[in-house]
């Protein structure tokens, strides 16, 4: 365009001006490095979410078969042996079977104590059932099972049993020569207990860490342009 005279357009004031672009006007993708990270991490989480539902399950396996087993057990000897006055040998005079209905702690342990172990054995099942949150190792899987079924199988004593709730006595029916007399609830906690101990010694914790060891650090490698080669304008 010619001016002209008097005319207050110029040649610059024909040029178009490009329209100012908004900073929300376009949004720059992300990085295939950040996706990729993404992507880990989700793939991560959900790989520790499923281990984590397979040693529940195994925990929930031991604790069945454990009260299962003991509770069964009970209802075999008070059926054919609690009204039998002499206990039958096993092996020899070393251990027998004998029913006795134990008001006290494991191993006839506290019998004015009733209503105490009572409360103490559903604790125990509150603790176990919290660190179960955050369980992923197997053998710690397997003691909190032992434990798990041993305190269910005395709690069911204490609650439905004589002579009331909360005070019911547990029934104990194997005697081990110069020791007490005790069931198979006693004998899965006892299990229980020192595989705990065992896993402790050896610095294993319920989450599969190990006591005293590094914490690995994960760190987020971003691709940038020199990854892939620099930019070509």
């Amino acid at each position: 365009m010619i001016s002209t005279p008097g005319s207050h357009q110029t040649q610059d004031d024909a040029v178009p001006s490009a329209p100012a672009t908004g900073a929300g006007d376009r949004v720059s993708p992300a990085a295939p490095g950040e996706r990729r990270a993404e992507g880990g991490a989700t793939a991560a989480d959900g790989g520790r979410a499923a281990v984590r539902r397979r040693r529940i399950s195994v925990l929930l396996s031991v604790a069945l078969l454990a009260y299962l087993i003991d509770l069964g057990s009970k209802l075999l000897v008070v059926a054919h042996l609690e009204d039998r006055t002499a206990p039958i040998r096993v092996i020899g005079d070393w251990m027998t079977l004998q029913v006795i209905r134990n008001g006290g702690a494991a191993f006839g342990m506290g019998e004015a104590l009733t209503v105490l172990f009572t409360a103490i054995a559903a604790g125990v099942i509150v603790v176990i059932w919290r660190i179960a949150r955050r369980l992923y190792s197997l053998p710690w899987a397997i003691a909190l099972g032992l434990l798990l079924g041993g305190a269910l199988g005395n709690l069911t004593d204490r609650l439905f049993r004589s002579p009331s709730v909360f005070r019911g006595h547990v029934v104990d029916f194997i005697s081990v020569q110069h020791f007490a007399v005790f069931n198979l609830a006693d004998s899965a906690i006892v299990c229980g207990g020192i595989l705990v101990v065992l896993l402790s010694f050896r610095g294993s914790n319920p989450d599969g860490t190990t006591h005293g060891a590094p914490v690995a650090k994960t760190e987020e490698r971003s691709t940038d342009d020199g990854e892939d080669g620099p930019s070509k304008a």
